[in-house]
């Protein structure tokens, strides 16, 4: 059978990793702790501490499919830095090699769109580190390498109806600021499509298809499965976070079209809408 090798195995790595099952591969995963690694063995997954280089050594030589999700430091992906001992290797063995970015890289764009053949423009100190390990995986050579620049992504336990639920969610609004947003599941089948139709090189946005306000999506998922409207927090309160403050200081709507037109991508949830409406679905099952 042939094997994926899922480096930080989180949101879009557990979606990917059941997407890449149900066309007959084996999944192998890293993960820190004991009891991550003990419940993945559990779920029939071959699971390994990513400090384990005789391990890593020994996954990465099995898998053709190999998707690195960890965040960089100011070093860069620290994925790429214990898989390049891997590939002298195996290097006459050609592999998938997906690295899952941000579409943070662009910056702010006042509200404009944005697309891949845009040079970036990060900001932050996150998306500075982004673009130091986008560069370090499409420097290798003999490997299918792409880059998938994601949004806020969002799933069953991961949204903003759980959010209401406990009460720990807020509606922030500022004037004419919009976000693009991406169902895991949806991210999970461009990366497959991007396995059946492998580009070296490629980079691609995945997100949805209707960029939209982050305080409307809290007011729609309150009004719409009954729950209390939080009160309003405008962008500027000072009792924001750094971390808040600096999500908020960049507004841009990120065009899909490449995955769309490459790849044959449609999103099963083009807005989050479809994408509420499943996690509530979800929900009551």
């Amino acid at each position: 059978m042939p094997a994926a090798l899922i480096f930080g195995y989180g949101l879009i790595g557990g979606a990917f990793a059941e997407r890449l099952r149900q066309e007959g591969y084996d999944i192998i995963a890293t993960a820190r702790e004991v009891e991550k690694r003990d419940a993945l063995k559990d779920a029939g997954i071959d699971a390994f501490d990513p400090a384990d280089a005789v391990a890593l050594a020994r996954a990465f030589g099995a898998a053709s499919v190999v998707l690195i999700t960890p965040a960089p430091t100011d070093e860069g992906c620290p994925a790429f830095e214990r898989i390049s001992s891997c590939l002298s290797a195996s290097c006459g063995t050609r592999k998938w090699i997906g690295y899952l970015s941000t579409t943070g890289v662009y910056g702010d764009r006042g509200g404009g769109w944005v697309f891949e053949d845009q040079p970036p423009a990060p900001q932050s100190r996150e998306a500075h580190r982004r673009m130091v390990a986008e560069r370090q995986w499409q420097s290798l050579a003999g490997h299918d390498v792409a880059v998938f620049r994601l949004p806020g992504l969002y799933g069953l336990g991961r949204s903003v109806i759980e959010k209401l639920r406990d009460g720990t969610a807020r509606r922030i609004h500022k004037p004419d600021q919009v976000f693009s947003r991406l169902y895991d599941t949806d991210a999970a089948e461009a990366l497959w499509l991007s396995v059946q139709n492998p580009r070296a090189g490629a980079v691609y946005n995945l997100c949805d298809d209707e960029p939209a306000p982050a305080d409307f999506v809290v007011e729609y998922a309150a009004q719409t499965y009954g729950f209390a409207l939080p009160p309003v927090i405008q962008f500027d309160d000072p009792a924001l976070s750094q971390a808040a403050r600096r999500f908020y200081a960049e507004n841009k709507r990120v065009s899909n079209a490449r995955a769309k037109a490459e790849l044959g991508w449609r999103p099963q949830f083009p807005t989050y809408r479809e994408g509420l409406a499943d996690i509530w679905r979800r929900m009551q099952d």
